[in-house]
């Protein structure tokens, strides 16, 4: 298989693409899963290497990228930043410079996003952000393309985040704005979204809700994550007090649209951000939400690599 050569770009948060960019990764994703349903072997990264920097745990992530990988006919490498020279003082600059030298594609799951920033301006090659404190735009795009698979079109549409204004929300809300879709955001007084951090026309597609069951009304999908986020382990018993009100149970779904979905991007705390009637209800796609992520991956990888397919 000849390819032509494909200029570096990064993925470092949502907006790094545009609504035409995701429209063809979206119809991608599709593609790539429906081959790998029919085991129709596909392997345009043949001979290229994935390296994976966890300096933050993970499942899915890691399955997801090493599944994909492997899958797209290439090989993945796992390094933890407790074992290289990374977690030993070495400059993030430095270590960018070496490995994007030794491997095709490089994925970070990180703490802060300058550091994932820091990296991708030394790498010689595509760099992808698997989760920060800022941003996690491979699972939002998983989200949406689930949404996509399952209701069509997002644009145009209500998403409810209900819960804490963390790196999932922010990211939501750079996807609202790309994709054409209204985001209501309900959290506790004390945890606000940081409008310093919210472009004008991002703005324009938001609507904060002091009332969670307000935010959840007329909803296409309803979702949200975890009341403490890694990094944050100090703030829970603070965070458990101040969310109570912030689950989202059968009440709230009730007041959504008839077919909403529900979606959680894992791992889910059930009697806390979510009621077990929710998760495990027949509005839950979560475990079609945690498949996709491979699918999406996949199809980011195949683009930043090749290109697009016609």
């Amino acid at each position: 298989m000849t390819q032509l050569k494909v200029p570096l770009r990064h993925y470092l948060q949502f907006s790094d693409f545009s609504s035409e960019e995701y429209a063809y990764i979206l119809n991608r994703s599709k593609v790539l899963k429906d081959k790998f349903k029919d085991y129709d072997t596909w392997h345009p990264l043949h001979d290229r290497t994935l390296a994976m920097i966890f300096e933050k745990h993970s499942t899915r992530t890691r399955l997801s990228f090493e599944a994909g990988m492997f899958q797209l006919g290439g090989h993945a490498v796992y390094l933890n930043t407790r074992d290289t020279q990374l977690g030993r003082g070495e400059p993030v600059e430095d270590a960018a410079q070496v490995i994007s030298r030794m491997t095709d594609i490089i994925m970070i799951r990180t703490f802060g996003q300058d550091i994932l920033e820091r990296f991708a301006a030394n790498s010689r090659v595509p760099v992808i952000n698997g989760l920060t404190n800022e941003f996690h735009p491979c699972q939002v795009l998983a989200d949406i393309f689930t949404f996509h698979e399952l209701r069509g079109d997002i644009a145009g549409k209500i998403v409810t985040w209900v819960g804490d204004a963390n790196n999932m929300a922010y990211t939501w809300l750079q996807a609202a704005c790309i994709l054409n879709f209204q985001f209501h955001f309900s959290g506790p007084a004390g945890y606000p979204l940081d409008m310093t951090r919210i472009s004008a026309s991002e703005q324009q597609h938001l609507k904060v809700f002091d009332s969670p069951l307000e935010a959840c009304q007329g909803a296409h999908l309803v979702t949200t994550d975890v009341w403490t986020s890694m990094g944050y382990e100090e703030e829970n018993q603070a965070r458990l007090k101040a969310f109570s009100a912030w689950i989202v149970d059968g009440q709230k779904m009730s007041v959504a649209q008839a077919d909403a979905l529900f979606m959680h991007c894992l791992p889910a705390h059930r009697g806390e951000e979510v009621s077990s009637e929710v998760i495990d209800g027949p509005q839950s796609v979560v475990w079609e939400e945690a498949e996709n992520r491979l699918h999406v991956q996949k199809a980011l990888m195949e683009f930043l690599l090749c290109g697009k397919f016609n």
